[in-house]
């Protein structure tokens, strides 16, 4: 079995919307992620929310941190605008030729609490790495990226060329056939999804499951990969959502 499966399962995550949720979800697909009062009501009504509880959700989120009051309206904090970040690479991963070599981190600080290791997992998972043995991280060097400084701190960092073959090795490493079964049940749920609130609840976790596809080089990957297909589907509906609020206003 895969040392990291973030997906262990077939089932769908499909989350029950709540005001919050559909609020985040709108201010996530916006950029930039700031919209007015008015427009945040008219959009929520198209998902189920009155004004009165969108109003008691967004004075929670404003308390708890997740948005900030402007002169405007509401807009994501400065947290979550790191996870608009996170989302938008995962539907739009910037990748480069991939010429076999693989990053790799290697933990060397010591003394660490149970809660700061669970912090540099997060991180480093999220950084879309993974473990090969306690302490050893990596992944192939195909993304147009750098590396956290602050990293520096508990890891070494360098390049490395495992013996072994590098597509058994990405197998081992990410539950790649999960993956790919969840990513197709969600491309068939996305196309019988015809509610508004259905379509929303679907898509977020499309974005979910986006965050966890290890964005590998093609030929480490199965045959019929659908990742790509899943990022277009999310597209379409990015568009849809970001042409429905003109089409009201017409």
């Amino acid at each position: 079995m895969p040392m990291n499966d973030p997906a262990r399962s077939g089932a769908l995550d499909l989350r029950p919307l709540s005001a919050r949720s559909v609020v985040l979800s709108l201010l996530l697909g916006t950029h930039p992620a700031e919209l007015p009062v008015r427009e945040l009501v008219r959009l929520v009504e198209g998902f189920g929310v009155g004004g009165s509880t969108l109003r008691a959700a967004l004075s929670r989120m404003v308390a708890a941190g997740d948005l900030r009051r402007t002169d405007a309206g509401y807009r994501l904090s400065d947290r979550l605008l790191e996870r608009q970040r996170r989302q938008d690479d995962a539907v739009h991963p910037r990748t480069r030729a991939w010429d076999g070599d693989w990053e790799m981190v290697v933990i060397t600080a010591t003394g660490r609490g149970p809660a700061e290791r669970a912090d540099l997992r997060t991180r480093l998972t999220a950084l879309r790495l993974a473990e090969l043995r306690e302490g050893v991280w990596l992944r192939p060097a195909n993304l147009s990226r750098t590396l956290p400084d602050d990293l520096d701190r508990v890891a070494e960092r360098c390049t490395a060329r495992p013996a072994r073959p590098a597509r058994e090795l990405a197998a081992s490493l990410w539950p790649l056939e999960t993956w790919s079964a969840t990513a197709r049940a969600l491309l068939a749920h996305v196309t019988r999804a015809d509610r508004p609130a259905d379509r929303l609840t679907a898509f977020a976790a499309v974005v979910r499951h986006l965050l966890s596809d290890p964005v590998l080089p093609a030929e480490l990957l199965p045959a019929d990969w659908p990742g790509a297909e899943l990022r277009a589907a999310y597209t379409r509906y990015q568009r849809e959502m970001a042409d429905g609020p003109r089409t009201r206003r017409a």
